[in-house]
């Protein structure tokens, strides 16, 4: 059994219809299944382990956001844990969890919503879409009040959501004391494992990617077949694995934010900390012959 969600636009050409595909055995995925390597699955795990929190979960429309936070519920679900979730809509039913549906027409909105539950004694709150100012306040101040709260935004990469956050009205010491870790993600294509070629490319070119290789290092990387096979029905690509980049929030960081630091200067320290970004992340997997190039370089900037 699947969901369908559907969405229809009138055109001057007839109805233009969107079918997105719920497939419930999706959301029983674990994290590592997901894409999340070793050391990012680790930072993410502490990060949402914590009793309170604000973890923030980022990217684009469909980039999986929401299967990395139903994976999340599943490992945190348990009998003695009261988890209650806002989402507009609820896309997966899971057992175990109190699951809101945000419904605008009569009132009752996500930041409406959160004022409701948090007298319910939650002990993990999950915001299916942090909009506006009113509900990214409450998800902050949720975190600062003893509760665990997982949500998501719209930004490029991790060190963006910061950005974001202080250009919705948020004071920069709430964001330091609040958020513990930032995850942002895209969704790429697996190539077909019955099809996939071996690629060459100049040496020129992959240094100015930025791609982990040495000079004169033998660089063994794979690319679709044009005109895939029956297997990939003809697209050189079966499945699709996400790209995830960390970033857990320590005191040299949360200064930076308190001082109101750009982006670029926080992400820039994450990376000297250790954070994988979304190119770099892609380009391990395309070593691992999960991924192409070309397809890393189509969904990450």
């Amino acid at each position: 059994m699947v969901d369908l969600r559907v969405a229809t636009l009138p055109t001057v050409h007839g109805e233009k219809i969107v079918l997105r595909i719920l497939d419930r055995s999706s959301i029983l995925i674990s994290l590592g299944e997901l894409g999340l390597q070793q050391q990012p699955l680790k930072v993410f795990s502490d990060s949402f382990k914590k009793p309170y929190g604000t973890v923030i979960v980022t990217g684009p429309t469909g980039s999986g956001k929401t299967t990395t936070l139903y994976a999340t519920l599943a490992e945190l679900n348990r009998r003695e844990v009261n988890v209650i979730t806002v989402e507009d809509p609820v896309e997966y039913q899971m057992k175990g969890l109190n699951q809101v549906m945000v419904n605008v027409k009569v009132g009752l909105t996500f930041a409406a919503t959160l004022r409701s539950i948090l007298r319910c004694d939650p002990d993990i709150v999950m915001i299916g879409e942090v909009r506006d100012a009113e509900s990214a306040l409450m998800a902050i101040e949720s975190a600062l009040t003893g509760h665990l709260v997982l949500c998501t935004l719209h930004t490029n990469d991790a060190p963006s959501a910061v950005t974001r956050l202080t250009e919705m009205g948020i004071e920069p010491f709430l964001i330091a004391s609040a958020v513990d870790s930032i995850v942002s993600q895209r969704l790429a294509r697996k190539l077909c494992t019955r099809c996939k070629q071996e690629a060459n490319y100049e040496m020129s070119y992959l240094e100015d990617l930025g791609f982990p290789v040495e000079k004169g290092e033998q660089v063994n990387v794979f690319k679709a077949k044009q005109g895939g096979c029956a297997f990939c029905n003809g697209t050189g690509f079966r499945g699709r694995i996400g790209l995830y980049e960390v970033l857990a929030l320590d005191e040299d960081l949360e200064k930076l934010i308190v001082s109101v630091a750009t982006a670029h200067v926080i992400g820039k320290l994450a990376q000297e900390k250790g954070m994988t970004t979304l190119r770099q992340d892609g380009f391990s997997k395309v070593m691992m012959g999960v991924t192409s190039i070309e397809e890393v370089l189509r969904v990450v900037m």
